[in-house]
């Protein structure tokens, strides 16, 4: 596998490129800003009733409505959810295309699951930060990146894997080290990540957690210190050396506790599990169901979502945090859309 880093990319190929990005959520300010003060023509596609538009012009951006910019860009990319991506395109960005331009996206799911068919003429490319996009931007202010995938789906101009090398260097990305892939494989890795341990199982092994001791009879606010509040210290030595470094940084009671007991609460129907949650994923079905989920109104997300708030341990953690001063007490969820 070939990383890819700063003398590997040239910026030289954006230089001359109208650059559009739709959407300025998590993703889309990351990208646009950096890419701004890179030294690039850079402008934001949004409609002209979304409160991103004078966040954007304040933040010193040229903006445009969606399909004025989808015509204007040579680079058009695509930072929209992927629920809403196929009806934008078919009415705002597809109709502005012109053979030779370049479709470019953070994540590979419209594309992988034909949602979106662009024509043969366009370039299609993909460049997908590991990243929150507040830490994009983050540390591209601090001088550095984080790791980027980038991949390239269609290829009629030539060049296409350049100017997607180049938009990671842009963004920062290059400083950190970029992967080549492909849109199938960051995409089917992605969801499979996202819901067998990263947002899915980690937050239902929190929940069991904190029922189990919450049920035996121990303190709320125990529990909630034990299964969710220093996980985050966990994770950060995970994100900093491994499985190794976790180890060899806690207690020999935590490190020989996790190592002989974890296997039996993820164990092989746990494995089971998660190989029936990527046949979903590989089959399409997830693609299929999610999407039929967003065009009927959302009823089951919005269930989902109110059984999760409804949580005791998100009742229990509202009051511990507010005990705790150093934390971001604003909503950091950011407006991700037109």
């Amino acid at each position: 596998m070939k990383v890819y880093y700063e003398q590997d990319a040239s910026l030289e190929v954006l230089k001359d490129k109208k650059i559009a990005v739709l959407g300025f959520g998590s993703q889309g300010h990351a990208h646009a800003l950096n890419l701004f003060e890179s030294g690039m023509n850079v402008r934001v596609g949004l409609r002209k009733e979304s409160t991103s538009w004078d966040k954007a012009i304040k933040a010193g951006l040229e903006v445009m409505e969606v399909s004025e910019a989808a015509a204007w860009g040579d680079i058009v990319m695509v930072l929209l959810p992927d629920q809403t991506q196929k009806k934008v395109y078919e009415e705002s960005i597809q109709p502005g295309l012109k053979a030779g331009d370049t479709l470019a996206f953070g994540h590979g799911f419209n594309i992988h699951y034909k949602q979106i068919v662009p024509a043969a003429d366009v370039n299609v490319m993909m460049v997908a930060p590991k990243s929150p996009g507040h830490l994009v931007r983050r540390t591209y202010l601090e001088g550095a990146g984080v790791p980027c995938l980038i991949a390239v789906e269609q290829d009629p101009s030539g060049n296409t894997k350049d100017l997607a090398l180049a938009w990671a260097k842009g963004i920062g990305g290059t400083k950190a080290g970029v992967i080549e892939t492909n849109f199938k494989n960051e995409t089917e890795t992605d969801l499979f990540g996202e819901q067998a341990v990263l947002c899915g199982g980690s937050a239902e092994l929190v929940k069991a957690g904190f029922e189990v001791l919450t049920e035996a009879g121990y303190p709320a606010e125990l529990a909630y210190f034990e299964c969710l509040h220093e996980l985050k210290l966990i994770v950060d030595l995970y994100y900093e050396g491994g499985l190794t470094r976790m180890n060899h940084s806690v207690s020999d009671t935590a490190e020989y506790g996790g190592m002989s007991r974890g296997p039996r609460i993820i164990n092989e129907e746990s494995k089971n599990a998660m190989r029936q949650i990527l046949k979903e994923v590989q089959s399409g079905s997830f693609a299929k169901e999610f999407i039929e989920e967003y065009n009927s109104g959302q009823k089951e997300m919005d269930r989902l979502r109110k059984v999760n708030s409804e949580h005791p341990i998100e009742q229990v953690g509202a009051k511990l945090r507010e005990m705790m001063s150093w934390l971001f007490k604003k909503n950091s969820k950011e407006e991700v859309g037109v």
